[in-house]
């Protein structure tokens, strides 16, 4: 099924030299990075650090610059991958369940997949308690859900990115 989000055509991916990439993977390790610490690591001077930094961003290469919680010292240890399958998968449906998900109480991540399931649904709780309560009162409460199936996360670690080798 297309993506549901928006109806604007993907652009083709950017053409990015060394410079770019090096860039970017330096902004991926520490998005406050100053414009000066930025251009020392990269080796280039920092006007042309912050036209390049500012190009990819009007180009859409960086979309965001984001940080990262530790969501347990928040008081959000419990984490799960709630499967959502849909019964039914008319357009409309599934555009308002996807709005829904994005807007439940701890949601960090909804993905809209392909496969045996329709929706997996990544989600931060205080206590199991919290999490079954997510479910019922936030997930299954709609006639288009068939079934979920929850799983714990035990652990979590970062993937290499596309910007390594």
């Amino acid at each position: 099924m297309p993506d549901l989000s928006s109806k604007k055509p993907q652009p083709a991916p950017a053409s990015l030299d060394g410079t770019d990439l090096a860039i970017l993977a330096a902004l991926v390790e520490d998005g406050r990075m100053t414009n000066a610490a930025l251009a020392a690591r990269v080796g280039v001077a920092e006007s042309t650090c912050a036209y390049r930094v500012r190009a990819l961003r009007q180009s859409g290469v960086i979309a965001s610059v984001n940080a990262r919680l530790n969501l347990g010292a928040l008081g959000h240890p419990i984490h799960a991958i709630v499967k959502v399958r849909l019964g039914s998968h008319n357009r409309e449906h599934v555009r308002n369940l996807y709005d829904k998900l994005v807007a439940v109480p701890g949601a960090l991540t909804v993905l809209h997949v392909g496969g045996d399931d329709d929706f997996l649904l990544h989600v931060a709780v205080e206590s199991p308690e919290k999490l079954r309560d997510l479910i019922l009162e936030h997930v299954t409460i709609y006639p288009v859900v068939q079934r979920t199936e929850t799983q714990l996360v035990f652990e979590v670690r970062e993937g290499r990115g596309v910007l390594s080798p």
